[in-house]
């Protein structure tokens, strides 16, 4: 406050004076009047002073401003008063017109009296408290300048002034209302508010995407027309930036809550050319930036792809590749589409297949990415475009080794159009590599570069490309007229910078030949290419051509390290002999050291977008960056190692090669094994089917013996009631005049069928309870069954199943002998029923008398010959059921032996199993222990043992749980 008053001091007197006794004299009238209309004219007229005398009315009316906000709340227009006075005094929204003389001291100093003021007003958190506390008022003139209020406070303190609010209870969520209120004046300046809230704090980002922001905010894009929106849409989108950038909670909580979905129609620009207004561009430059927030290759791994997959899912990267295809884009939006496409496509293979397959809409029609490559190399397209393009190509190539494979096979022979109708992308690029601008060159050959990174399989197919230099002149291999141009050097007449051609050709060999001994050996077979790198590195040339020396020199280290030393004249040694003697191996190390002391290298290295501001900054890339922070070290090393060393260090290799291979042998011998046991486990779970599916058949089949047991009983009953009416017959014909000899006689036979019936029930009925005997059996033998399949250990069990199985076997066996002796049985009670028969006829032949009765007799007895035959047929059945019965058995016996003999064949592979692992345990103990005394052999010979080897033995030791013994192989150490 004392330097506010200082500040006021220093200014002139005279009309001063009189205004600061008037500001004065309203601050008492709030202070002390008793009349609410008194406080109120009062403050409406500093109000109208505040923004001409900032500072006096800051320094006098602040505190009884504040005071009034406490203590008047239930009159909004005095409120609204106070809330807009305050407004003026800390807003730095300077409305007069200021000298051009003093308009740089006039904003500075309304800059710091901003700050000033707004210090004292959070000095009291209750200040900001209450203020939050007054935008729940719905009244227009209270929350509206209480808005614009809080926003000029965030934007002079925001730090402090988001902490007070991230502290107080609700203070958030009261501001999120904002979003919904019904006046859109209120509502754009709440977009606002939260723009400058969320702006640099994660805590208040989260809070504010919880509190349902992204629906509101996309609801308000939606209301508005979406890219045809205005000035409101920017806003949300600025705000949808704020609280997605660099924010994974909530770019998971976008994804999650399916608003990529929402997204689409944002970018539904129609055909029309004239649309394309000045806010249209804006809003669809933040869109797609929006897009690119979300799959931001600074952003974690998964977020990206999952975010890339939810893209592709909705539909959003077509729409994208429509606007790219499209005419009459911008260029700005044509660029930056280019861009949020590439990192769409970045490192997914499924967007980067469906982007393979995008043609444009040309006559014939061509692939999108021939099309891109053609605005590359064009020099009259604009710097930016060819960036972008640059950029689209190689994340289209990034981790996708199809695709790869795809660019370098349009330059192999065999799949060159040979009529010259269709442009092919590697036409485009050695197009590019060899004309005579310098910016397609390094172009050409970092998107070349793109198609080999991390593939040797295209490493060695590119040395089959053959180009043709002129008529009648052999033709030349790739890596040798690269080779040639670079030699060349400034010669040729070219358009831009100088080195940039030789520095793309150089990153374009030093990707070419690293991890690829072939092409070291083809580029040293070659033998101009060596003294010249020789030469280059050894002349002492200025600035611009430093980095050209580091770069040879990075190539040549390159030929040593991956040096499979196959040819005789260039070996490692002699390579190493030859720097030693022209060059020096310290100032061979000075100049590989250029690289990296680079200014443009490290700005290379940041991100992996080329975003240069002209082309003369066009120099490294960032993919070949990494090269370099890989291969430097390594390379020095080499350098100064002897030969002996090198020898062990082969030796070493080599020895680990082995140990490598015979650990990755056990390893695929296991999973082999592992497959085989899941296969046989598989088996035993189809084999459970199966048995269960018999048991269900054997149930049935119990089921329906127990039917016809019922039915059987049912013929036995009827039968019994037939002979109790033959009896009754037999009174009736001795009372009538049979004679008694014939009625004795046929009442012995009723009497022995009788007696035959009686005891083919009993045998029924032992039969019966064999059928009962067999039911419990099966049931207890298809239990011990199942536990045998799921333990394959208990041998016991099995045995006792085959007994049961054999029991059953006899029980059955003497169970159809049963069966058959019934049926003898029958037999003879059908022939005496028919002897009874035609004796009948025989009377009723001799005396009339009786032939009615007889006829009777006659229709009984057929009757009974019919239940007789019936049962026959039942006998018959079950006999047959019996049969199928033991047939499920004998099934059955045989799964169980096939089961025995699988669970054995298991015990002996698991044992065998078991035998291997332990022998290969011991056999990795002593591989370590060899391997440590060697290494300390290694150190005792003044050999440095790298902490890299020593991290990836312990890597190893982790990983694998067996190893050879190497010992044989390095006891001559």
């Amino acid at each position: 406050m004392n330097f506010l008053r200082g500040v006021m001091g220093g200014q002139s007197a005279g009309p001063q004076h009189t205004e600061a006794e008037t500001i004065q004299k309203l601050c008492d009238r709030v202070a002390s009047s008793t009349l609410l209309d008194d406080r109120r004219n009062a403050v409406r007229a500093l109000k109208s002073l505040s923004k001409k005398y900032r500072l006096e009315v800051g320094i006098q009316a602040m505190e009884h401003l504040i005071h009034v906000l406490q203590t008047d709340r239930s009159d909004s227009e005095i409120i609204g008063y106070a809330l807009d006075t305050l407004y003026n005094i800390i807003s730095n929204d300077e409305e007069e017109e200021v000298d051009d003389v003093e308009e740089e001291n006039s904003t500075r100093q309304s800059e710091d009296l901003g700050s000033q003021f707004t210090e004292i007003f959070i000095k009291q958190q209750e200040n900001v408290t209450l203020l939050l506390s007054l935008l729940e008022e719905f009244d227009f003139h209270v929350r509206w300048p209480g808005v614009k209020l809080l926003t000029s406070l965030l934007k002079q303190l925001g730090p402090q002034v988001q902490q007070i609010i991230l502290v107080s209870p609700m203070g958030v969520s009261r501001l999120m209302d904002l979003l919904a209120d019904s006046r859109e004046v209120i509502r754009n300046d709440g977009v606002l508010l939260l723009q400058a809230l969320t702006r640099s704090n994660g805590a208040i980002q989260k809070i504010v995407a919880f509190e349902n922001a992204f629906e509101r905010l996309l609801d308000i894009i939606s209301e508005e027309g979406n890219s045809d929106g205005g000035i409101v849409v920017e806003d949300c989108l600025i705000l949808l930036q704020n609280l997605l950038k660099n924010n994974n909670s909530n770019q998971n909580f976008f994804k999650e809550g399916s608003y990529i979905q929402r997204m689409k129609p944002w970018f539904e620009v129609g055909d029309e050319n004239s649309g394309w207004s000045a806010q249209k561009v804006t809003n669809l430059h933040l869109m797609l930036q929006l897009v690119r927030v979300l799959v931001s290759p600074t952003n974690p791994p998964g977020a990206t792809s999952s975010c890339q997959k939810a893209m592709f899912q909705c539909g959003l990267l077509q729409q994208l590749c429509t606007i790219l295809m499209a005419t009459g884009v911008p260029a700005d939006i044509l660029t930056e589409t280019i861009n949020t496409v590439s990192e769409v496509i970045r490192g997914y293979q499924v967007n980067q297949d469906y982007f393979a397959s995008v043609n444009a809409p040309s006559n014939p029609p061509r692939p999108a990415i021939v099309v891109l490559l053609m605005s590359m190399v064009n020099e009259r397209q604009p710097f930016v475009l060819r960036c972008a393009v640059l950029y689209c190509f190689q994340c289209f190539l990034y981790k996708n080794q199809k695709g790869q494979g795809e660019i370098v096979s349009t330059l192999l022979p065999s799949t060159i159009d040979a009529t010259g109708n269709s442009v092919s992308a590697g036409q485009l690029l050695c197009g590019g590599l060899f004309s005579t601008d310098s910016l397609s060159n390094w172009c050409a050959a970092v998107a070349l570069a793109h198609a080999l990174q991390e593939n040797a399989t295209q490493k060695e197919q590119l040395l089959r490309v053959q180009l043709a230099t002129s008529i009648g002149n052999p033709p030349v291999s790739l890596l040798q007229q690269c080779t040639n141009i670079l030699s060349q050097g400034d010669k040729i007449d070219r358009r831009g910078s100088k080195i940039q051609t030789r520095v793309g050709l150089l990153m374009l060999l030093c990707t070419w030949l690293s991890n690829c001994p072939i092409a070291v050996t083809h580029f040293l077979h070659n033998s101009a290419n060596v003294p010249f790198l020789t030469g280059q590195i050894a002349e002492n040339l200025g600035e611009e051509e430093q980095l050209v020396q580091g770069l040879c020199a990075l190539l040549l280290g390159i030929s040593i390290y991956f040096n499979d030393n196959s040819l005789e004249s260039y070996k490692k040694e002699k390579l190493k002999q030859l720097i030693e003697k022209r060059i020096g191996k310290e100032n061979f190390i000075e100049k590989l050291g250029f690289i990296s002391k680079h200014e443009l290298y490290s700005r290379a290295s940041q991100k992996p977008q080329p975003n240069f501001p002209s082309p003369e900054y066009m120099i490294f890339d960032h993919e070949f960056t990494k090269l370099v922070k890989e291969l430097e070290g390594v390379i020095t090393k080499a350098i100064y190692k002897s030969s002996e060393e090198d020898k062990k260090e082969e030796e070493v290799k080599k020895t680990l090669e082995q140990h490598d291979n015979i650990v990755t042998h056990y390893k695929n011998m296991i999973r082999e094994q592992d497959l085989q046991l899941e296969e046989l486990k598989q088996q035993v779970s189809t084999l459970k089917c199966q048995n269960e599916q018999l048991q269900t058949a054997v149930t049935q089949q119990v089921s329906q013996i127990q039917q016809h047991k019922d039915q059987y009983n049912l013929l036995k009953i009827q039968l019994g009631k037939d002979n109790q009416h033959q009896g009754s017959y037999g009174e009736g014909a001795q009372m009538n005049g049979v004679q008694p000899e014939e009625i004795g006689r046929l009442r012995e036979e009723i009497e022995e069928l009788k007696n035959n019936q009686e005891l083919l029930q009993s045998k029924l009925t032992e039969k019966d309870s064999v059928i009962e005997n067999l039911k419990s059996s099966q049931t207890s033998g298809t239990n011990e069954q199942s536990s045998a399949i799921v333990s394959a250990r208990d041998s016991e069990q099995v045995a006792e199943l085959k007994q049961e199985l054999a029991t059953l076997k006899s029980q059955l066996n003497s169970q159809s002998m049963e069966i058959t002796k019934l049926q003898t049985e029958k037999q003879e009670l059908l022939q005496k029923t028919e002897v009874f028969a035609k004796s009948v006829e025989v009377q009723g032949e001799t005396q009339t008398v009786i032939a009615t009765k007889t006829t009777d007799v006659e229709g009984r007895l057929s009757a009974l010959l019919q239940e007789t035959k019936e049962l026959k047929n039942e006998i018959k059945a079950l006999s047959e059921e019996r049969t199928a019965i033991k047939e499920q058995l004998d099934s059955s016996n045989s799964t169980i032996a096939i089961l025995q003999t699988e669970k054995d064949k298991l015990e002996l592979e698991i044992t065998d199993s078991k035998k291997e692992q332990d022998d290969l345990l011991v056999l990795l103990a002593d591989q370590d222990q060899k391997i440590l005394s060697l290494k300390n052999k290694l150190k005792d010979l003044g050999h440095p043992v790298e902490e890299e080897d020593e991290l990836e033995s312990g890597d190893q030791e982790d990983e694998d749980d067996e190893s050879e013994d190497p010992g044989k192989d390095l006891d001559h150490i």
